[in-house]
C-alpha cells in the first residue's frame, strides 16, 4: 500500500488535471485522508512499528479498545462474585443436611460444634467441583462459619473491640459506631430472610421469641452484650436489630479515669460512698455510659456482703463471688407468665440481701425500690435515665405514680429525699465521649422541694481541641456533702483535702 503522502499528492494532480477548483480539490484530499485513517485503523500494527502508530490514530484506536474491554472486566468481575455466591448457598445447604440438629443441640459444648462445624465444611468444599484460589476458600470458609456459628455478616464487628454497637435498619444497611461516630459498614444480609435467622439464634438462645405476634424483643448476647430487634409489621422498612456490645474484659475504675470520665479523687470519693453503703442513683440519656459506670460502682462492694442483682437483659459483670443474678421474663405465646423488674424487687427483699443493684428502673418499680432503701437496705445502686440530676427527682416521682397509688406529692418527695443519697449523672458528648457531669448529694426536703448539692461538677470552661474533642473534666465545688457522718458510722473515711476548689 503507498504512503498517505504519495496518494495525497496523487490526488490533487488529478483534480488538477481536471480543472477543478481549489475547494474541490481541498473536499477529495480530505476524503482519501480520511479513507487511509480508516483502513489503517482497521488493521493490526505490525511489529516493530511502534514509532508508526503513536500519532492520533493510534490513541484513539487504543482508546476504543479499553473502552470495549472496561466492561467486560466488570462483567467478569460480576460474574466471579455470582459464582462465589452460588458456591456459598450450595455449600451452607450441604453443611445443614449433613449436620442437621447437631447445630442447635443446647447438649452440645460450643467448642466440640465449632470443630465439628469446621471439619465438615472442609469436607464439602473438598468435594465441590468447581476450583477455588487459596484466598477464595478462606473466605467463604471464614463467612459460612461465621453464618453457622456466629451471627452471619455482622460477626466480624462484634469481634471488632474498637466498634461499640451495630445497627442493622434492613437487610442491606447496616452501621457501626466506632469511637462515637457513626459509620456504614461494608456488610449486607443476603435477604430478609437471612437477617430474620439471625435475630432468632440470638432470642432463641435465652428462651425468647421474636414474631408478629410478639415484634418486638430484648435480649443478650453471651459476653453481656445488650440486644434490641423489631420486625414487621412494626419495621415498615424490614426487621432493625440494634445491639450494643459490652466487652468481654469488663471496664475498671483506672479504664474510666483514662478516658477522662473520671478523675483519680472523684474516683476515691465514689469508691467511700459505696463502701460506706449510701444508696446511688446512675442517671443519664441513652447510651451516656450508665451501664458501665454501674458495674464499675458495684466492683467497689465488699467481697463478704450478698449482692442481689436485678436485670431485663442480665448485663451486669460483677466479679464478687456472693452474687445471685436475677432477670425479667416477658409474657408467653399465651400472653400469661410474665415477671417484670417489679416483681422481682419485691421478691429480692426475702432473699436476705446486702445489696440489691437494679440495672434500669423505668416503671413502677421505682416505688419498690424506694420502699426496700427505705426499710435498711442501703448501699443499693440503679439507674434511670434523665436529663440531669434535678430531672433525676422528678423522674422518680413520676414512676412512683405509675404505680397507681394515691399518694400525695409531697409524701413521694419525703420518700426519695430520705431514701437516695447521691445522684451521679453522665453525659455522652459529641465528640461521642462519655463523662460524668455531676456528682450530686440529696440533702433533704425544705417546703415542698428537695434541696440537692452539687459536690463535683463538669468544668467545660476548656472547650475544644482542634479535633472536636472535648477538654473540660471534672472539679470541686468546694462544698462538703452532709452524709460524711454517714460514711463516718460505716468506719469510712474521707480525705476532706478532696473537696477543695482548686485541688484538680
Amino acid at each position: 500500500m503507498s504512503s498517505l503522502s504519495e496518494r495525497l499528492a496523487a490526488a490533487r494532480r488529478e483534480a488538477a488535471a481536471q480543472g477543478k477548483h481549489a475547494a474541490e480539490v481541498s473536499d477529495e484530499v480530505e476524503e482519501v485522508a480520511t479513507g487511509v485513517e480508516v483502513e489503517q485503523a482497521s488493521q493490526p500494527a505490525a511489529a516493530g512499528s511502534t514509532a508508526a502508530t503513536t500519532g492520533p490514530l493510534s490513541a484513539r484506536a487504543a482508546a476504543a479498545g479499553a473502552d470495549q474491554r472496561a466492561p467486560a472486566r466488570r462483567t467478569l468481575a460480576g460474574a466471579e462474585v455470582d459464582r462465589i455466591e452460588d458456591l456459598k448457598s450450595s455449600v451452607h445447604e450441604e453443611l445443614l443436611k449433613r449436620l442437621g440438629p447437631h447445630l442447635y443441640d443446647a447438649e452440645m459444648d460450643q467448642e466440640e460444634l465449632d470443630q465439628t462445624v469446621r471439619s465438615v465444611l472442609s469436607e464439602v468444599l473438598g468435594a465441590q467441583d468447581r476450583p477455588l484460589s487459596a484466598g477464595d476458600r478462606s473466605r467463604v470458609t471464614q463467612e459460612i462459619t461465621d453464618d453457622i456459628l456466629g451471627y452471619g455478616p455482622i460477626d466480624p464487628y462484634l469481634r471488632d473491640p474498637e466498634v461499640s454497637e451495630v445497627m442493622v435498619n434492613g437487610f442491606n444497611d447496616v452501621w457501626l459506631e466506632r469511637d462515637g461516630r457513626l459509620l456504614k459498614a461494608d456488610a449486607h444480609f443476603a435477604d430478609e430472610a437471612h437477617l430474620r435467622r439471625t435475630i432468632d439464634k440470638i432470642v432463641s438462645r435465652i428462651g425468647r421469641r421474636v414474631d408478629e405476634s410478639s415484634p418486638m424483643v430484648d435480649a443478650r448476647l453471651p459476653d453481656g452484650s445488650r440486644v434490641n430487634a423489631i420486625v414487621p409489621p412494626l419495621s415498615i422498612d424490614g426487621s432493625a436489630l440494634t445491639i450494643r456490645k459490652f466487652s468481654t474484659d469488663p471496664y475498671t475504675v483506672q479504664d474510666l479515669i483514662n478516658f477522662g470520665s473520671l478523675t483519680p479523687q472523684t474516683a476515691d470519693f465514689l469508691d467511700a460512698c459505696v463502701r460506706g453503703r449510701l444508696n446511688v442513683i446512675v442517671s443519664g440519656g441513652t447510651g451516656a455510659g450508665k451501664t458501665t459506670t454501674l458495674n464499675v460502682l458495684s466492683s467497689f462492694i465488699p467481697r463478704d456482703e450478698r449482692i442481689v442483682t436485678i436485670e431485663d437483659a442480665a448485663e451486669l459483670q460483677l466479679k464478687q463471688e456472693h452474687v445471685v443474678r436475677l432477670e425479667s421474663r416477658p409474657a408467653n405465646i399465651e400472653g400469661k407468665g410474665a415477671v417484670t423488674i417489679r416483681d422481682l424487687v419485691r421478691n429480692s427483699l426475702r432473699m436476705r440481701p446486702d445489696r440489691i443493684v437494679v440495672g434500669e428502673v423505668r416503671d413502677a418499680s421505682a416505688l419498690d425500690m424506694l420502699q426496700a432503701m427505705n426499710t435498711g437496705h442501703d448501699g443499693s445502686i440503679c439507674t434511670l435515665h434523665s436529663n440531669g440530676p434535678r430531672d433525676t427527682l422528678a423522674r422518680m416521682e413520676t414512676m412512683v405514680l405509675m404505680a397507681g397509688m394515691d399518694l400525695p406529692i409531697r409524701a413521694i418527695r419525703e420518700q426519695v429525699a430520705s431514701a437516695v443519697d447521691l445522684i451521679v449523672h453522665q453525659t455522652r458528648f459529641k465528640d461521642g465521649s462519655r463523662r460524668i457531669t455531676h456528682i450530686t448529694e440529696v440533702e433533704r426536703m425544705e417546703g415542698d422541694i428537695i434541696t440537692l448539692q452539687d459536690i463535683f461538677v463538669f468544668d467545660n470552661s476548656a472547650g475544644f481541641d482542634e479535633n472536636g474533642r472535648i477538654l473540660g473534666r471534672m472539679r470541686s465545688t468546694g462544698l462538703r456533702p452532709k452524709f460524711l457522718e454517714k460514711l463516718a458510722y460505716a468506719n469510712v473515711a474521707v480525705d476532706p483535702t478532696i473537696f477543695r476548689m482548686d485541688r484538680v
